[in-house]
């Protein structure tokens, strides 16, 4: 009896679907791997707003300030939302903004990636890049965050549990299965 070999999946991505939650939820390491998963091209706002400025997002931060950040990272985000479907991470605060918000559900979906301060503190506390925890409490900062941002988050047309101890593939899966819940955004074919 010859064993089958298994069948690769196959899908079709309808718009692109645009990360959103705190830093350390996973939005660059789950995005790759969704994006590989579904043969779609990735893409992080924040690495393309670095490469435009030729600097990183901290020094942005330090040598133009928040506001010029945000401005730059709207245009950016604007941009990955035109071309074709793709999985893109975005920054952080970049959902905070009416405007990011719009722009994502007009052309694609939302997808929160929904995880407890334990667990992204667990994650980015070893990490000095986050512009924002340079403070003198780092985990409180976090916190504070995170208690203001959530209820924007959850304007998000979709939102995915992180779960502890969850590796990144298990949480693409969940990530795909979630999505397969839109046919507007992603269909198996």
């Amino acid at each position: 009896m010859r064993r089958q070999s298994a069948v690769k999946k196959r899908y079709h991505l309808h718009k692109a679907v645009a990360l959103v939650g705190m830093m350390g939820s996973g939005k660059t390491a789950v995005g790759r791997a969704i994006a590989q998963r579904l043969s779609v091209p990735f893409r992080d706002s924040d690495q393309a707003i670095e490469a435009a400025a030729q600097a990183t997002i901290a020094e942005i931060f330090a040598r133009d300030g928040e506001p010029f950040f945000r401005d730059r990272e709207a245009e950016v985000i604007a941009r990955l939302l035109t071309d074709e479907p793709a999985i893109i991470s975005t920054g952080g605060g970049a959902f905070l903004a009416a405007r990011n918000r719009e722009k994502i559900e007009g052309a694609g979906v939302a997808l929160w990636l929904d995880a407890s301060v334990g667990i992204l503190w667990e994650r980015v506390r070893h990490r000095d890049t986050r512009p924002l925890l340079r403070t003198e409490n780092p985990r409180k900062t976090l916190e504070e965050l995170h208690k203001v941002r959530a209820p924007i988050y959850q304007l998000a047309g979709l939102r995915l549990q992180a779960i502890g101890g969850q590796s990144v593939e298990e949480t693409a899966s969940r990530a795909v299965a979630l999505l397969l819940t839109r046919p507007d955004v992603l269909e198996e074919i």
